[in-house]
């Protein structure tokens, strides 16, 4: 499971991962290649900035309608001035990471659409020199009874 590599390396990545989720299991439909690249693509961008010895957080909670599953790190924030084109292909925010990871400025654009196909909702709130957190919202399927 992808998490799990994070959770192995986190000592050498000098970042601590949590992973936290309100039931054991929970079942969502999905394409699951296309959502880890969600997930991997959040992990990754937080990764870049976020400073050594700060935390990322991946929760996932079922409520009666929906999922939530947030990525939230204690990085160095996205600066209000990109909050509106984040999601843009190309945008304007992107910019290279703390190590010096460079951006195409395709990959939070590449996410949007993910979560789209899915039918699902994205969004986040972030803080300079705080950190991000992103939410993504997806609806259970409820199967009609026969």
């Amino acid at each position: 499971m992808l998490t799990q590599e994070y959770l192995d390396t986190q000592s050498e990545l000098k970042i601590q991962f949590i992973c936290n989720a309100n039931k054991e299991s929970i079942y969502v439909e999905i394409d699951e290649d296309k959502f880890m690249q969600v997930i991997n693509n959040l992990i990754s961008n937080a990764l870049k900035f976020t400073p050594d010895g700060g935390t990322i957080r991946l929760n996932m909670k079922e409520n009666e309608n929906d999922i939530v599953v947030s990525v939230a790190d204690s990085g160095i924030g996205i600066p209000q001035q990109y909050h509106t084109t984040l999601f843009d292909k190309f945008s304007d925010a992107r910019r290279n990471g703390l190590k010096g990871e460079h951006s195409t400025g395709l990959g939070m654009s590449i996410i949007k659409n993910i979560v789209d196909w899915h039918h699902g909702e994205i969004w986040f709130k972030s803080e300079e020199n705080i950190g991000t957190t992103f939410y993504i919202r997806l609806k259970k399927i409820i199967e009609e009874p026969v």
